[in-house]
């Protein structure tokens, strides 16, 4: 039998046409697959405390959903402007008016497919093929890895206990003078380590930033869900940022897959072309409940205060289990914990974790390619009852020896 396709050659030629291109050779997003592991072990019925996603246990607030229910019965659901509904990015507009006191107008705002459509588009925006952009270790992998299958190269700066894991001027600098940065992005607060920037230090950042024409994104997805002080948005400190935020978090949406940027003006309209052909528009039932979610704020405020018992419970109990060191968990809904007095590999921590005690958590070689062996994420956004019984799990344990 001949070992030819007609037309294309041979079956080795064939093949190579379906070689997947060097851009798509990214780091898979570990949180996932761990995931996916804790799914067989509820499958064969074990019961597993979710602690590896950063994903709000409650729902979206209850606004929001009898407004999807209602558009389905009462109106046609079509297409909407690339920008978002001028209703939603009028009431995001407001949001900043409300929450920070900041002007912002709404031509400025642009909706976006959740915070991670608006890293593409904001990418794609900002830089060429080949710019290099300062992320800073630990942080949320997608970052890096966008970046790099958009061509560009991101540049790790490591943070440190002394500034309180937050980049500053000083280091961006050193970074830069190295070989030119095109651009920088920072949370706060940040995922893995729920530190957040004070405004000071934000203030800082964004003036060495653009002194040395470095252009500035501000992730602010975990706004709302600050502890410590109140979070400071980068819209209040220049026009010249660009921020992204999300109804995913703070609001408990996270498959509804709707979140927004506040865009310099020049930007807007390359961003409408890029979102015009890339997706025509943001889902318009997520939009919807997005726009209903901000009357939400009561119930949202009382899951906010139900992350607050979680992180107590977490600072006092982890340490009794023998996870005494971790990084100020000022926001968000994470812990990042240092587990080298057990292992070398947190990956292999986490993994033995959730065989042995069905505690999933991420490792956080996920978050930082330099010291992530080091540390494991875990999430406090479930219910109390399940830190209890994630503390008591980890306690005994690690009690009886840990991981081998």
């Amino acid at each position: 039998m001949s070992n030819t396709i007609p037309g294309t050659g041979s079956i080795a030629r064939a093949r190579s046409l379906l070689t997947p291109s060097a851009r798509s050779d990214v780091p898979p997003f570990m949180v996932m697959d761990v995931m996916a592991a804790a799914a067989r072990i509820e499958a064969a019925g074990g019961h597993v405390i979710h602690m590896e996603v950063g994903q709000p246990a409650a729902p979206a607030p209850q606004v929001a959903i009898e407004a999807a229910q209602a558009a389905l019965v009462q109106r046609r659901i079509e297409y909407t402007s690339a920008l978002g509904t001028p209703s939603l990015r009028a009431r995001i507009a407001r949001h900043y008016r409300d929450v920070y006191g900041c002007a912002v107008d709404p031509e400025r705002i642009v909706v976006t497919t959740g915070s991670s459509g608006a890293f593409i588009l904001a990418f794609l925006a900002l830089f060429e093929p080949g710019d290099r952009v300062a992320v800073t270790v630990p942080g949320y992998p997608p970052y890096r890895h966008i970046l790099k299958a958009l061509g560009c190269e991101p540049v790790l700066i490591e943070t440190h206990a002394d500034t309180r894991h937050a980049l500053t001027g000083e280091a961006l600098l050193e970074a830069h003078r190295k070989t030119p940065l095109k651009g920088v992005l920072v949370a706060s607060p940040a995922n893995p380590t729920g530190t957040m920037m004070s405004k000071e230090a934000l203030t800082g950042l964004m003036q060495a930033a653009d002194g040395a024409g470095i252009r500035f994104i501000s992730d602010e997805i975990y706004h709302g869900l600050d502890y410590a002080f109140p979070a400071v948005t980068a819209a209040a400190l220049s026009d010249d940022a660009l921020v992204i935020n999300s109804f995913s978090k703070y609001f408990g949406m996270t498959g509804w897959r709707v979140g927004w940027m506040v865009v310099p003006k020049p930007l807007v309209r390359p961003i409408e072309r890029l979102q015009q052909n890339m997706s025509i528009s943001v889902p318009t039932l997520s939009q919807i409940a997005a726009e209903a979610a901000f009357e939400g704020r009561a119930e949202m405020e009382a899951i906010k205060h139900g992350y607050q018992d979680n992180r107590a419970i977490l600072a006092a109990g982890l340490p009794q289990a023998g996870l005494t060191d971790f990084l100020p968990a000022d926001g968000a809904f994470y812990l990042y914990s240092d587990v080298s007095k057990f292992t070398s590999d947190s990956f292999d921590f986490a993994k033995q974790m959730l065989e042995q005690t069905h505690v999933a958590a991420t490792p956080g070689n996920d978050f930082d390619p330099i010291h992530g062996r080091s540390y494991v994420r875990f999430s406090y956004a479930q219910s109390a009852a399940d830190m209890h019984e994630a503390v008591a799990r980890i306690g005994k344990w690690l009690g009886q020896g840990g991981p081998k």
